[in-house]
């Protein structure tokens, strides 16, 4: 129980390493600056992106220059927590676009910090007005999850009648993938393994495939439209499956395959995006509007209080998640 109206709990890591590095401490709670606000948060999430800021567990070519972002032998001491949802405190003196009392959602940055009592971010960051009818853990979910599936879908322009291939569509960003293409109107195959199988269908997945039974490129279908949300799939195939005018979107990837992407759009008329979202209010807003009016129901498949963080990094990293796991503050 804090006493101290100037400190907060905050998860903390001060080294890499497992679920056991991190601690919930006391710490001195922010002050917003002239142009930020003071967020209380409600809920906050764990994305297997925390998991791998934590542990340093990255593709080689991005684990180097993390390491001299955060620090090389061990990080910088850093709160993890990509996603928040809140209630605003206080403000600064210059602040119009937000009034203490709103409740507000969004990305906590670069800088992370969400898994906390509380978070300052500047009006310039990734913040919009949570509409009453979207609960505050599910507006927790939507900066990476809805934010990146919204970005790779628009780019690929579905149509009604399209399909569309979601490859690891049980995780956060999959989900979304697959309730937005399904609101697009498109016939969507969603893979990934069986305990996620029952979740796929039921928000609509028209055809679901296990991968740890089935080797879903023998059957030779193709698709108006790939995303592969975990790159654990052959560049080659994937382009292989596509149709002539087909898009091959890849969220998660590496640079030798950015540049197989942009040589491939090049030379025929497949089209390959891999560029990862930017933050928007605007987007934000639309994501959240589809929550609230009742068209998208994002995936939450447990909640933990604050003072289990370790617990949920490590359901996180095994890998069984579905959808998101939400942390209640």
């Amino acid at each position: 129980m804090i006493t101290n109206v100037n400190e907060m709990k905050a998860v903390l890591c001060e080294k890499y390493g497992p679920p056991e590095v991190l601690t919930l401490a006391e710490i001195k709670k922010p002050v917003p600056g002239d142009n930020a606000v003071l967020i209380r948060i409600v809920a906050s999430t764990v994305t297997m992106g925390d998991c791998e800021l934590r542990n340093l567990t990255l593709p080689l070519w991005t684990r180097i220059p993390m390491r001299l972002f955060m620090g090389y032998r061990k990080p910088r001491r850093f709160t993890p927590g990509m996603e928040l949802a809140g209630v605003i405190e206080s403000i600064g003196k210059n602040v119009t676009s937000f009034k203490t009392g709103d409740a507000v959602y969004g990305s906590s940055g670069m800088g992370m910090g969400a898994n906390a009592e509380y978070i300052v971010r500047p009006t310039t960051a990734a913040l919009a007005i949570k509409p009453s009818g979207l609960s505050f853990e599910d507006a927790a979910t939507i900066p990476v999850g809805g934010l990146n599936a919204l970005h790779f879908l628009s780019k690929a322009k579905i149509q009604p009648g399209q399909t569309v291939l979601v490859i690891g569509g049980g995780g956060c960003i999959g989900t979304y993938a697959v309730l937005l293409a399904k609101m697009y109107g498109a016939d969507v195959t969603a893979v990934d393994s069986t305990k996620k199988l029952d979740v796929l269908r039921t928000i609509g997945a028209d055809h679901v495939i296990d991968y740890t039974k089935e080797n879903f490129w023998t059957a030779g279908k193709k698709y108006d439209v790939i995303f592969d949300t975990v790159y654990a799939s052959s560049f080659l195939r994937c382009i292989n499956a596509l149709n002539e005018n087909g898009c091959y979107l890849m969220a998660n990837t590496g640079p030798r395959r950015m540049l197989l992407g942009l040589i491939w759009s090049w030379v025929t008329r497949k089209k390959t995006v891999f560029a990862l979202a930017a933050e928007k209010t605007e987007d934000l807003k639309h994501i959240g509007d589809l929550i609230a009016s009742g068209k998208l129901k994002p995936v939450i498949d447990k909640r933990y209080p604050l003072e289990q963080i370790r617990e949920a990094h490590r359901y996180v990293e095994e890998g069984n998640k579905k959808g998101c796991v939400v942390i209640t503050v």
